[in-house]
């Protein structure tokens, strides 16, 4: 039997046991991964990556789940393998370009920018003075984020000058970089649409009790149809990133949507408590169908 790679921290978790279900019911092994167990071998006479002895070319594909805390060595050298098993013929999603693009908040709001897409008005500065000036120029009411980044961790909203001085300082004393962001009211709410391939496959509102959406900071799905407008952005959206199975963010505000973020590696346990798709399924779905696609080419 064929299996499917797993790449996940924590193969107990939620989405790692809808995946493995989901895989099985299409009659193939989940096989789960640890990332941070990866081996490579260079100068053998041909390219060769392990986890725990096992040859990943023995795969039928795999499936990045989030990759976890990392150094940036540590980081750099898993996608420079998930890249080596793209060379090596090996369907990957998402796509370790796509995860790049999108686990740098900077680097995926200027390329949605680039193809005409809704953003929020940001400026990324390595400089308290110059995030100062930044914060004026935004309204004095912004949203600092951590360049890298999820789930609403480490994201502060500042309306004070004085506070806004303490946090870009701080920031710039520990060599970070000033992500600011001005604040779009919203309510209590804002959108994600999960997108897979070329689909919107489930929407949502995420309510919570205040500014932050998250639902990891505690707000709650509501089901959402998507208007053609929402869909139209989020695939769009997807498309410049790259990104096959993708979490779009959006605010809604008074003059329309406006997109926060992609996530490359979305979870989608608050998602499918309002929805009857069957999420896990339809991401097995198209990674078989890029599979087949591939093996028979």
């Amino acid at each position: 039997m064929r299996g499917i790679g797993i790449f996940s921290r924590n193969p107990l978790s939620w989405a790692s046991q809808r995946l493995k279900e989901a895989i099985e019911h299409f009659g193939y092994r989940p096989v789960f991964l640890r990332i941070s167990r990866l081996v490579n071998r260079v100068g053998f006479g041909s390219p060769r990556v392990e986890v725990r002895g096992l040859d990943l070319e023995k795969l039928l594909a795999v499936i990045v789940r989030p990759i976890g805390r990392c150094s940036l060595e540590e980081a750099i050298y898993r996608m420079d393998t998930l890249h080596r098993l793209v060379r090596a013929g090996k369907v990957v999603v998402n796509h370790p370009s796509a995860i790049e693009k999108c686990l740098d908040k900077f680097y995926s709001l200027s390329l949605l920018e680039e193809s005409g897409l809704p953003v929020p008005r940001t400026v990324v500065a390595e400089n308290a003075r110059d995030a100062m000036r930044a914060f004026h120029e935004l309204g004095g009411d912004v949203v600092v984020k951590p360049l890298f980044g999820s789930r609403g961790i480490g994201t502060t909203r500042v309306s004070d000058p004085e506070v806004a001085w303490r946090v870009f300082s701080a920031i710039q004393f520990i060599h970070g970089v000033i992500y600011v962001q001005e604040f779009i009211p919203h309510g209590t709410r804002d959108i994600r649409v999960f997108v897979i391939g070329d689909r919107i496959v489930a929407a949502m509102y995420r309510e919570g009790t205040g500014w932050k959406t998250n639902i990891h900071q505690g707000a709650r799905p509501r089901p959402l149809k998507p208007s053609e407008e929402l869909s139209e952005l989020a695939l769009k959206a997807a498309g410049v990133v790259g990104c096959e199975v993708a979490g779009v963010d959006f605010l809604e505000g008074r003059d329309g949507y406006y997109i926060t973020e992609i996530n490359s590696q979305p979870g989608w346990r608050g998602l499918q408590s309002v929805t009857k798709v069957n999420i896990a399924r339809e991401i097995v779905r198209y990674v078989l169908s890029k599979a087949k696609d591939n093996t028979s080419t």
